[in-house]
């Protein structure tokens, strides 16, 4: 044995009795004996808690028996709670889809794996807004909707019609099918279907509530976010993707609960393997604390008599795919397969019933066991905890226990409900059974009275959504923005750097200054934001532990514990989860902010687009910024970098206002409009707006031009032709860097044909067509009332000749308008893919550049019969455009 020197070693006698025993074992029966030793040691060490040598720790709860915090409260009335919840929730799903064609859905399943996991979160931890508290965030899981429902019907707060009406929505009386703050705005906090958008969601809610706490905008008040989440939603990117984040920022205030109940919607999670054991060495490895909740409170006694370890070997063994078998096929089933693969395991269980074996519990339908683990989790400090629940999916709903199909389970057979009726006490008659009756005990009654007293300790019922913050902000007017009004003078600049220095004039204000949360995704150099650094600095919950590089730079990087940017790393899809955070702040903190989201427009919607349809159904509140927007703008960039479509997309999003701005005084309109219809209107808009790197003269603003701006567009420069008011005359639309072309090719058209245009600024082809679409409903809905025209009518009625739209997205934005456009109406747009080039050369191949804005219009003439073929190809030639030129679109 080589010699050893032990720093500190307090007993160097014991410690060489351990290693002579090692390599007697080396020697004696080989490495293969001596390496399982030592793994059966260190797994008992990490099931003692002395050591954490790997990522995942023997399959058994976490907390040891011995060392569980004792449930309070009357265990005997939380059960029966319990099963009324159950009950109600059971019937509401049986009753929506019970003797009509309607096939409305709904989810029995995931409810009756996880409600003893809500129960006592409802009766001992989840806290209500009351005082100046507002209270936890409980993500709650989507297919888990009807379980709560069921809850507040027992408290009173949902009726029985809403229960009848659930998926009902459309006459105004019944309930969302799940989370839906937008269709339920005083009930549900936050959207969790899709699935996996709650996890990121939850963590960054998490972070941007210590970001309050850390610059003292609002007080810790030990609030924490729970997110209740299932085992194969886990598999979804975004469930995982940010945990590190919330390991190394330390959020403490988070507490995930992993329903495992073995099952996603088609079958096993993990079939051949242990999904708890997956999930334990992910969370675990990020950072996070750990709380395995495995086995129930009945398998106590049989662990205890485990002296030889054989049972935790037996657990350990067994995959996910034998356990759903265990739970399927009964007691005996389980006596045979689990137990009887080692005699001595058997005969450990001779002595119980099969009905006896059936009811050894797991984990998560243990009160003692979850509450233990939730005492330990909102007492943890420095770390987020996730709890990893072992459940039955379908639990007691009989011929739905632990089978493949159970997810998609609406209704139930007979026996089934009497076998759930019997097991949950339920004083219904067999005939009673067939109406699938709900149950309310008396308002004095023993439940209701427990249920009532429970939440009033925790400040009252949940859950509940604040609508309003309670202070309304003042907005300033829009002379604020005076200096931008009035243009870039002889200066080149773009709608980006604009945008910047109208960031850094806010961040200023003395009333919502402090309100206003820049955020981006490492890109803050790209847009000119650097500057910010050193004025607002970089957010970090520890501060500077040390000297940047370029420390003695004027705008060097500076982290602070104060700090108001939010740089979120790579990472949009973090980014817009802390921006949908802070957009939501007034609902969720009372106390308003004021974000603004800039990161590079293509890698946004189409990235990111589930969470901008959450956010709209959180009724967020603040300002997306796409910046190099367009699919010519950014110069030298490839297809992946060019954005031609990002405004069509956000079209989708029903409360999404959106803007493709070409100059700085229509921004700074844009802007201070957002600002007055989010925050002081308190208007459930969320805008887009899309920013370019082109630089170049910004002018002043056109007098009277701001409600066109707002509306969608405006009239920027009357034309003038050779031939006077007898000129031929066009219509020419242009919306964000190609604006520029527009009014480049109303010069070509006056000089080279004698052509008047009429130039138009298109801030917004959505909005016009929303504002049309609009008109065009009342229009049918009312036919004997005369409706305005729409702002594209007025505009463009008495206007003569042909229209002309040219904008740097794909021909469908612009193509939005034709309906309320009587002349001849021609779209140009960049459909197709991007690629590297210079701007002009871009522009030219996809057709929208100046020349093909004179030949288009031109065209129009010709068969408006005003010019000739003639002419149309004198300015194919003058302009030297190749007929034979790629097809953008498939080029």
């Amino acid at each position: 044995m080589q010699n050893r020197n032990f720093f500190e070693d307090v007993d160097p006698e014991e410690t060489r009795e351990w290693l002579e025993a090692l390599e007697s074992v080396l020697e004696q029966e080989g490495p293969e004996r001596a390496g399982w030793l030592l793994e059966t040691l260190t797994n008992e060490a990490q099931e003692q808690g002395v050591i954490r040598t790997h990522l995942d720790t023997p399959y058994l709860n976490t907390i040891r028996p011995k060392d569980e915090a004792p449930i309070p409260g009357d265990i005997y009335m939380e059960r029966r709670i319990r099963s009324l919840v159950r009950w109600n929730a059971l019937a509401m799903v049986i009753r929506a889809n019970k003797d009509n064609d309607d096939e409305l859905g709904g989810h029995i399943a995931t409810f009756a794996s996880s409600a003893t996991l809500y129960d006592v979160g409802f009766n001992h931890f989840f806290k209500a807004p009351h005082e100046d508290n507002p209270g936890d965030l409980v993500y709650f899981q989507g297919h888990s909707a009807p379980g709560i429902y069921a809850r507040s019907y027992l408290e009173g707060r949902i009726t029985e019609q809403q229960m009848d009406n659930f998926r009902r929505e459309v006459d105004g009386e019944g309930l969302s099918s799940y989370p839906h703050p937008w269709l339920m705005p005083d009930y549900w906090q936050f959207p969790t279907v899709s699935m996996g958008l709650g996890a990121m969601q939850a963590i960054y809610q998490a972070h941007i509530m210590k970001y309050l706490q850390n610059r003292e905008l609002i007080p810790d008040r030990k609030r924490k976010v729970w997110a209740f989440l299932g085992d194969g939603e886990m598999d979804e990117p975004e469930s995982l993707g940010a945990l590190s984040m919330a390991g190394r920022e330390q959020l403490d205030n988070l507490i995930f609960v992993v329903n495992c109940n073995l099952q996603r919607l088609d079958g096993p999670v993990r079939g051949n393997g242990k999904i708890i054991q997956e999930l334990e060495s992910l969370f675990r490895g990020a950072g996070w604390n750990v709380i395995k909740v495995v086995w129930g409170r009945l398998w106590d006694p049989l662990l205890e008599k485990d002296s030889e370890g054989l049972l935790r070997r037996r657990m350990d063994e067994a995959v996910d795919g034998e356990y759903q078998a265990y739970k399927k096929n009964g007691g005996a089933y389980t006596r045979e397969h689990f137990f009887g693969k080692y005699p001595e395991l058997k005969k450990m269980v001779e002595h119980m019933s099969d009905e006896d074996v059936y009811r050894l519990n797991r984990g998560g339908h243990d009160p003692f066991k979850v509450y233990a683990a939730y005492h330990e989790a909102v007492n943890h400090t420095g770390q987020p905890t996730v709890i990893l629940a072992k459940t039955v999916k379908g639990y007691a709903t009989g011929a739905g226990e632990a089978v493949n199909k159970t997810h998609q389970m609406k209704k139930m057979d007979l026996e089934s409900l009497k076998e759930f009726r019997d097991r949950f006490d339920m004083p219904f008659t067999d005939k009673e059974l067939e109406t699938v009756p709900y149950y309310r005990p008396d308002e004095d009654s023993a439940e209701l009275r427990y249920m009532r007293e429970q939440r009033e300790k925790l400040g009252g019922y949940m859950p509940v959504r604040r609508r309003h913050a309670s202070n309304k902000l003042t907005i300033p007017k829009l002379e604020f923005f005076e200096s931008f009004l009035e243009g870039s003078g002889d200066r080149e600049i773009s709608t980006t750097m604009a945008f910047v220095r109208m960031l850094s004039t806010l961040v200023k204000d003395k009333s919502i200054g402090d309100r206003v949360v820049p955020i981006v995704p490492d890109e803050a150099r790209t847009f000119g934001m650097e500057g910010m650094f050193r004025q607002l600095g970089i957010y970090s919950s520890k501060g500077q532990r040390y000297e940047p590089e370029d420390a003695g730079q004027v705008m060097y990087y500076r982290e602070d514990k104060k700090g108001r940017i939010m740089e979120e790393g790579i990472n949009e899809a973090g980014s817009m989860s802390g921006w949908m955070a802070a957009a939501t702040s007034y609902s969720v903190h009372d106390f308003t902010l004021i974000p603004f989201f800039i990161y590079y427009s293509m890698f946004g919607f189409q990235r990111t687009g589930d969470f901008w349809w959450a956010a709209g159904d959180s009724q967020a509140r603040g300002f997306l910024l796409g910046g190099t927007a367009g699919r010519t703008t950014l110069n030298g960039e490839g297809l992946q970098h060019q954005d031609g479509h990002s405004h069509v997309l956000t079209s989708t999003v029903p409360n999404c206002v959106s803007y493709d701005p070409t100059y700085a005084y229509e921004l700074a309109v844009i802007l201070q409009d957002g600002l007055r219809r989010m925050y002081e209107e308190e208007e459930s808009v969320f805008y887009y707006l899309t920013l370019m790197n082109e630089n170049y003269l910004h002018g002043a603003m056109p007098k009277g031009a701001e409600e066109g701006i707002r509306k969608g567009m405006y009239l920027l420069r009357e034309g003038k032709g050779k031939g006077g008011k007898k000129a031929k005359r066009v219509q020419l639309l242009g919306s964000g860097t190609i604006l520029r072309e527009v009014e480049a090719a109303a010069e070509l058209l006056r000089e080279d044909f004698g052509v008047a245009a009429d130039v138009w600024s298109v801030t917004s082809f959505n909005e016009l067509r929303r504002e049309g679409l609009r008109a065009d409903r009342d229009r049918l809905l009312k036919p004997d009332m005369k409706i305005a025209p729409t702002w594209v009518e007025q505009c463009l009625d008495k206007r003569q000749g042909p229209v002309i739209a040219s904008t740097d997205y794909i021909k469908a934005y612009a193509d939005q308008i034709r309906p309320w456009i009587k002349a001849p109406y021609r779209v140009l747009g960049t459909d197709g893919y991007g690629r590297s080039d210079s701007r002009a050369k871009l522009r030219h191949f996809f057709e929208v550049d100046r020349y093909f804005v004179v030949l288009a219009a031109l065209s129009a003439l010709k068969d408006e019969g005003e010019v000739d073929a003639a002419t149309v190809k004198e300015a194919i030639q003058k302009y030297g455009i190749d007929p034979e030129k790629p097809y953008p679109v498939i080029s």
